[in-house]
């Protein structure tokens, strides 16, 4: 699927009381990026609802100044929902520092019901391959 990037400077503002990206601050644009990325796909922003954060993962603090990517794209479809895998790349070490899935559902802004959203996954690369097995496993019983 198409990736989505959306780019931040790390400033003052954006920092917790230990001086690195606050997770607030994160989580909130987390959750855009797979916000755009989700409403790119389904092509009506104002159908999609998020549903489940399922995790936002860090592996190295984020430090102020730093030029951060956060590269969303759909891992998964189901009937009326999307996972959304959500990167997060310092532009200027090229490390990941953050990670996870977040998935949406498409709704009818008419009844507020689910609706089917008529997205299929195109065929992955190995790299998206090992995301939509991970995307996978979340909904596994």
């Amino acid at each position: 699927m198409r990736k989505y990037n959306s780019i931040h400077l790390v400033k003052g503002e954006d920092l917790n009381h230990h001086g690195t990206l606050f997770a607030a601050r994160t989580a909130a644009w987390f959750v855009e990026s797979a916000f755009a990325a989700a409403a790119a796909e389904h092509k009506n922003s104002s159908e999609i609802l998020c549903r489940n954060i399922h995790g936002m993962s860090f592996a190295i603090p984020v430090e102020k100044g730093d030029v951060i990517t956060f590269t969303s794209r759909v891992a998964r479809a189901g009937r009326t929902s999307l996972t959304v895998h959500v990167s997060v790349r310092s532009e200027l070490t090229g490390i990941e520092q953050v990670k996870g899935f977040i998935t949406f559902v498409v709704v009818d802004n008419d009844t507020g019901r689910a609706k089917p959203h008529g997205i299929v996954l195109d065929e992955p690369d190995e790299e998206e391959r090992k995301i939509r097995e991970l995307a996978n496993k979340l909904f596994e019983k």
